[in-house]
């Protein structure tokens, strides 16, 4: 088996090979003078692991050519982080289902796809190839609970992102609530923990993924006058667009933590440990075979 990645996933393709003793390939990328892409692999080896997030077009490109480029292979396709998932369902006449459009495109000719915190996971529907989801909201975790801190509140930006944060929670018994708005008058809103107080708290408000951090940059400041000691912020995706981060931190958030699903300046832990978990673990089943 060999891993190779896309040019935005590399590091965390070296990550993975390096979980499951793999030979990580290089890949020489570049662009015609008309733009177009071109990439050429080292050698390949009949089971071949692509990992690739797609985070812009470029990458949805490169995972292409990458896995028409390891035809013949046996192939684990592993999508860290899915751009185009959101859309899993037309709102309005004339629209694609892009999830269900990029998931097909990927699929093709892979014998298997790995998808990590996927928005819906009804999304693994739309996949040629048998598909699994995985989760790294242990590993955050065991950020959380690497950061010592003192009777920590974790807390879901909303009510669907309560069971994600509560598998986090759950790693180290802390409590868990999320976070509620109330609307006080035609223009203010407050938003508050639903059952617990954030008073005199570390709170580490966690979600699968933080795009614009409006709402969350929103909640932080209502935390601190509420009394919370400190804020953080921890996500699997750190999409982070339109200077979120530094909305973030300006917000007094005291730490913006991402995995490497997306490779960011701020990425604290990573997915690599769990991905490997599943290649081996499917190894494993097809060897029984």
């Amino acid at each position: 088996m060999k891993v190779i990645g896309t040019e935005s996933s590399q590091i965390l393709a070296s990550r993975i090979a390096d979980a499951v003793r793999a030979e990580i390939v290089g890949v020489k990328f570049s662009k015609f003078p008309d733009g177009e892409l071109y990439i050429r692999t080292g050698s390949i080896s009949d089971e071949m692991v692509v990992v690739g997030s797609i985070v812009d077009p470029d990458s949805f490109v490169q995972l292409l050519l990458l896995i028409d480029a390891c035809e013949g292979s046996e192939i684990q396709l592993v999508l860290p982080y899915m751009g185009y998932a959101r859309q899993d369902k037309k709102f309005h006449d004339g629209e694609p289902v892009s999830a269900r459009a990029v998931a097909r495109a990927v699929s093709q000719n892979v014998n298997r796809c790995i998808t990590v915190n996927i928005h819906d996971p009804s999304v693994l529907l739309n996949f040629s190839a048998p598909a699994k989801n995985v989760s790294v909201a242990g590993t955050i975790g065991d950020y959380i609970a690497a950061m010592a801190l003192r009777d920590p509140l974790v807390l879901a930006p909303d009510d669907g992102a309560a069971r994600f944060a509560q598998a986090v929670a759950e790693k180290g018994g802390w409590d868990c609530d999320h976070l509620d708005k109330t609307r006080i008058s035609g223009e203010e809103v407050s938003i508050a923990p639903q059952k617990l107080s954030a008073e005199n708290r570390s709170v580490v408000i966690v979600d699968d993924i933080i795009s614009t951090g409006g709402t969350i940059a929103t909640a932080a400041s209502m935390l601190m006058h509420q009394g919370a000691r400190e804020v953080f912020a921890a996500c699997v995706h750190g999409v982070l667009s339109g200077g979120a981060f530094a909305r973030l931190k300006a917000a007094g958030i005291r730490e913006v933590a991402c995995s490497d699903t997306i490779e960011r300046g701020c990425s604290r832990y990573s997915a690599a440990g769990t991905i490997a978990g599943v290649i081996q673990d499917g190894k494993k089943t097809a060897g029984r075979r």
